[in-house]
């Protein structure tokens, strides 16, 4: 039997894409940084991610990541490579999106700050799905506000000044802001250490804190006189992760680190904190907030968020005790 010349050419055009798998395991490292925390999101195990990634290395014969003793990072070419794998996932999620019903009464549509979602949502949102079995629930991550008139979302928790125009919106959690090391660098500093210790420390950032630790400073009464150099990540996770295991410092907002310092993996040594300008919002489109399915979501969600509120308060007093 001869073979069909138009669909060997076929089978050869798509020969060099790698397993959806290993794509997978490959963004979700390089986002973590980490392979163990990528197994615990794509829930494998550390050995099945490490695999995957060494299979995509051998297939594209590139090294996509430096692995050091206890981290990560990518290489030049893991980078780039990034760049594309995360835009043709995140398309052909929103592709096999339009195949469901989005109408569905039963499904609901998340749309979350990237590291709000994975410190603070993850956390929580199965206590929603346990008391609410029949609504179903879809939950994305993305950096950008949707479009009110184009995404099929349901609700967005938005982090900003909540200045977004043609929405439904309404203040969730404000913030405070303080640094935050971890429990090695916090055995270290002694009883009630002054906040001009910071000084003999690398101070790390993301793109939202360069400006903050100018403003901690100012409110803790210690005058400047060089600018503030230090590692700066792109991601607040990557940030948080790098404290959590590492030497240094870092700003640190309540809705992101309150778990992590309930469970003592960081610490926040100082009384002193500051308000941020940002606050997280619930948005949704407007003559949506009123649907069952959003109400429903809209009370368990602010009643988790009072929760962390009253605990962050209750942690930093803890902590600087």
């Amino acid at each position: 039997m001869r073979n069909n010349p138009k669909k060997t050419s076929i089978m050869r055009k798509y020969n060099n894409i790698p397993p959806l798998r290993a794509l997978k395991a490959f963004e979700s490292s390089a986002r973590h940084l980490s392979f163990t925390k990528a197994a615990e999101e794509l829930f494998v195990t550390q050995a099945a991610i490490s695999h995957q990634i060494k299979s995509l290395e051998d297939k594209t014969g590139v090294k996509l990541f430096n692995r050091f003793n206890r981290s990560l990072k990518l290489t030049t070419e893991g980078q780039v490579y990034l760049v594309s794998i995360r835009e043709s996932l995140e398309q052909l999620e929103k592709s096999s999106r339009l195949l469901v019903k989005r109408n569905s009464k039963d499904l609901l549509n998340i749309s979350l700050w990237p590291s709000f979602a994975t410190k603070w949502m993850a956390k929580r949102i199965w206590k929603f799905q346990d008391k609410y079995k029949e609504i179903e629930v879809s939950v994305s991550a993305f950096e950008w506000m949707f479009d009110s008139k184009k995404e099929n979302i349901d609700v967005s928790i938005r982090y900003g000044r909540g200045e977004w125009e043609g929405v439904y919106c309404e203040l969730l959690m404000e913030e405070r802001v303080f640094p935050i090391c971890s429990r090695s660098v916090y055995k270290t500093l002694g009883e009630n250490p002054h906040p001009s210790i910071l000084l003999e420390h690398s101070l790390v950032h993301d793109d939202y804190s360069v400006e903050d630790w100018d403003m901690w400073f100012d409110e803790a009464g210690i005058t400047l006189y060089d600018p503030i150099i230090g590692t700066r990540f792109s991601h607040t996770v990557m940030m948080l992760e790098s404290i959590e295991n590492g030497k240094g410092f870092a700003l640190g907002r309540t809705p992101l680190v309150i778990d992590d310092l309930n469970r003592k993996l960081i610490y926040a040594p100082f009384d002193v904190s500051i308000p941020s300008e940002y606050a997280y919002y619930f948005v949704c489109k407007k003559g949506v907030e009123n649907s069952k399915k959003v109400v429903e979501f809209k009370k368990w969600i602010f009643k988790e968020a009072k929760k962390s509120i009253k605990m962050a308060e209750k942690l930093l007093k803890q902590n600087t005790n």
